[in-house]
């Protein structure tokens, strides 16, 4: 919602040169609470001025963070690590109130962002040099890697910890300085996770925080003193933050949506299968870019996956994520409630076979939050819209093929490549559909297979636009250049180089 901000009401501040500091624009949005529907705060939707004013602060904290020793730098994300660990709890409830996933999960999405942090207290190791001695007659050569400058991160909704922490640390640790615009629908975990840096010793404008919707987005690609654009969230903004950030000569990593498949072979653990499908397709209410939301059932297993999963999904506990050993807690927002509610009824006009519909439910003593019971589709085919398009919420879908090689090939020739899995006993099996999937990332009897951190997270196709992948190696790839320096100190009496083209022979 874009308005005029409410005096009355506490407004999110932005983080600017190690300090909290009010907007100057006058547009606004609201912050709810998905379990009560009730506004919360809100948020500032900054302008051009506001972009400035955070990417100037990055710019001044450059060379004293670039020129500072890796070892100190590191240093500092050590402490940054104990804090976030100090304050997990707290964190976590600042997730749930403003995204409305349950605490437990919350506080796995904060250590899974912890482990990056983890990660980038190594980075020094990893952006040494190479040197080699005699590569010609007195002549030696060697590497560096160099931090960019100013870096920016637009993060998504559903992971207001987690994804904002697989970018800023391994920017920072590798001496960058860094913007980041987390979603205007959960402003306040990037808060306070600025406040703990600052606190771990950060120097001020190493990190800053700004909030809004497409016209910051934009001022941050546009302006020309930001080097690089890291992005997560739904393919067609991944694909306008991709091009868009390179046609101002910028550096862009953006990952997109996805439509993650499960293939369930005849010889799986059903029960095991069944169980970690459940968790894969309603956890976070679906509201995963990892979430299976199609699952493949291959030759005779269909009929008794489907009514294991149904079973299951009927006796999930949905409620506030606050609340007591809950499954599922709310959609984030109600706009996004309407619109997943909106795909059952599609997938009805279109034939699949509803064999449980979660329209209808409410949350007792929560009736105004933005609540969606858990819903299953079988018979789902590909030309219908739950499986075309990345639905986002608690809706599953089973498709039925005869074969594993009919699985792949329906998953390969998605538009979408982010993750996979497959559910097998067999070996054989499980590295054929490893070797001839084409995803980015893929599980073997893992239904959400997100790399540890020193591997690196990302897809295939419309999953990913740009070249590297997020945190891992790649991450530090990306938030660093390579230069080569080829050196000779002649004696007095050396001859002259000549016109020719020089060899180093």
């Amino acid at each position: 919602m874009n308005k005029p901000a409410d005096t009355n009401m506490e407004t999110v501040a932005l983080w600017i040169n190690g300090r909290k500091q009010a907007a100057t624009s006058t547009r606004s949005g609201d912050v709810t609470n998905p379990a009560t529907g009730a506004v919360a705060r809100q948020v500032p939707f900054c302008n051009e001025a506001d972009i400035d004013a955070a990417v100037q602060a990055a710019k001044a904290a450059f060379p004293g963070w670039r020129k500072t020793p890796a070892l100190r730098r590191a240093r500092v994300l050590m402490r940054y690590r104990e804090l976030i660990e100090k304050n997990k709890e707290e964190l976590a409830r600042l997730i749930t109130d403003e995204h409305g996933k349950t605490l437990v999960d919350a506080a796995g999405s904060v250590q899974r962002g912890l482990e990056v942090v983890e990660f980038a207290m190594g980075i020094p190791h990893l952006i040494k040099g190479e040197h080699s001695e005699e590569v010609g007659t007195d002549v030696d050569t060697h590497s560096l890697r160099e931090p960019l400058g100013v870096c920016a991160g637009i993060t998504p909704f559903n992971f207001p910890a987690m994804v904002p922490l697989w970018m800023y640390p391994v920017a920072i640790a590798c001496g960058n300085t860094f913007i980041l615009k987390p979603s205007e629908k959960v402003p306040s975990t990037a808060m306070r996770l600025a406040e703990l840096f600052k606190e771990a010793g950060l120097p001020d404008g190493v990190l800053n925080v700004v909030h809004g919707d497409k016209q910051a987005v934009d001022a941050l690609l546009a302006h020309p003193d930001i080097r690089a654009v890291s992005f997560v969230g739904s393919t067609p903004i991944a694909k306008y933050i991709y091009e868009t950030g390179a046609k101002h000569g910028k550096r862009v990593q953006a990952l997109g949506g996805a439509k993650n498949h499960a293939v369930v072979l005849p010889d799986a653990d059903l029960d095991f299968a069944a169980d970690a499908l459940i968790g894969a397709g309603y956890g976070s209410a679906g509201e995963r870019c990892m979430a299976i939301s199609a699952i493949v059932a291959v030759g005779d297993i269909a009929d008794a996956l489907v009514q294991k999963l149904s079973e299951r999904a009927q006796n999930l506990k949905i409620g506030p994520g606050t609340g007591k050993d809950m499954d599922m807690g709310p959609l984030v927002t109600a706009a996004h409630r309407q619109k997943v509610a909106g795909y059952v009824d599609k997938g009805l006009a279109e034939g699949a076979k509803l064999v449980l519909d979660g329209r209808s439910f409410k949350a007792t003593g929560h009736e105004q939050g933005f609540f969606l019971g858990a819903s299953l589709f079988d018979h789902v085919k590909p030309e219908m819209t739950i499986y075309k398009d990345e639905i986002f919420g608690p809706v599953l879908g089973v498709l039925r093929v005869k074969t594993l090689d009919d699985a792949i090939k329906l998953i390969n020739a998605n538009p979408y490549a982010n993750g996979t899995a497959v559910f097998t006993r067999s070996g054989g099996a499980a590295r054929k559909f490893e070797r001839e999937i084409e995803v980015g990332m893929v599980g073997i009897n893992v239904p959400i297979p997100v790399p540890i951190a020193f591997f690196s997270f990302g897809g295939w196709r419309g999953s990913l636009f740009g070249d590297t992948h997020v945190h891992g190696t790649e991450g530090v790839r990306f938030y660093t250049r390579g230069k080569v320096v080829t050196t000779r100190w002649p004696d007095a009496d050396a001859l002259p180089t000549g016109f020719h083209m020089p060899t180093l022979g």
